[in-house]
């Protein structure tokens, strides 16, 4: 049965590297959102997504979602103060020591997305596992999955960092939603670490936002407590999409500590069905395509 599985992925990857970038932006868009995009007058926040990902090429897009080098991207405008210490970076599996990395750390590929190993307790790691799981991260070409250009040129490395958490043991993600420089709202991702995860939006002035299908379903009068430092996170969000059509910003908020976590050019590969049709619209209509030609 695996051999037969391993088989099917390799003629799916075959056969998906056959599709044009195009074509296959469109037969995804469809899947996911049920209806065809039209890329010739883009409209919604998806189309206009989808045409950034087959039309717009700016090299520095290669690094700034490299998860080594938008380190140094970050550092040089905002400083190190806001930086994950790194622990490593490595081109080869066997490189790897792990006798010398401390007893809580995290590990992921630099070019890669969602393969990560969250090592709360070095004592209890599957350091075997752990290896063949950095080797598939490897060897994954997360460009051909789905197409997302600034990909295409991330060297494949692994790199370990700074194990960080609150004191309630969690590590809330805050995902600010970006149009050249204006935020215009950040989605709040909180009990991750109890496989639960949550999605609230909020705006500058910390109003909740039913902006996708999971915020609907909040109860009337739903809110959170104001995080302290949220003013500053807006402002980081604000100065590190300055220049850029659309990016989302994710930040964390460690007991007040603020630290960069990535940069996103295409949430969900520019076709989330989670959004409302509202939604969609409206961030649609903040995308400009018109800065591209500035």
């Amino acid at each position: 049965m695996k051999q037969e599985s391993k088989f099917k992925q390799s003629i799916y990857g075959i056969a998906n590297m056959l599709i044009s970038d195009s074509m296959y932006t469109r037969l995804k868009f469809k899947r996911n959102l049920k209806y065809w995009p039209d890329l010739k007058n883009p409209k919604t926040f998806n189309e206009k997504l989808c045409w950034l990902k087959l039309h717009h090429r700016d090299s520095m897009m290669s690094i700034m979602v490299d998860k080594a080098d938008a380190k140094k991207y970050v550092a040089d405008i905002l400083g190190e103060e806001y930086i994950i210490p790194t622990y490593g970076v490595w081109e080869r599996v066997e490189d790897i020591d792990f006798d010398s990395l401390p007893k809580q750390f995290v590990m992921k590929g630099t070019h890669d997305s969602g393969r990560v190993i969250v090592c709360a307790d070095k004592d209890t790691l599957d350091v075997g596992k752990a290896r063949n799981e950095m080797q598939l991260s490897l060897k994954r070409d997360f460009y051909a999955i789905t197409r997302e250009w600034p990909y295409k040129n991330v060297p494949h490395r692994i790199i370990a960092e700074k194990f960080i958490q609150q004191s309630d043991g969690g590590l809330t993600d805050y995902k600010f939603f970006c149009f050249n420089g204006h935020v215009d709202c950040v989605m709040v991702c909180l009990d991750r670490h109890i496989g639960d995860t949550k999605f609230y939006f909020f705006d500058k002035d910390w109003n909740f936002l039913r902006l996708n299908k999971r915020g609907v379903a909040a109860p009337e009068g739903f809110n959170l407590p104001r995080p302290d430092g949220i003013d500053k996170m807006f402002e980081i969000a604000s100065v590190l999409s300055q220049g850029q059509p659309f990016v989302r910003v994710d930040l964390y908020n460690v007991n007040g500590k603020i630290y960069f976590g990535e940069l996103t050019f295409y949430p969900d590969g520019g076709v989330d069905p989670n959004i409302l049709r509202s939604t969609d619209e409206r961030w649609g209509n903040l995308l400009d395509l018109n800065v591209l030609a500035k």
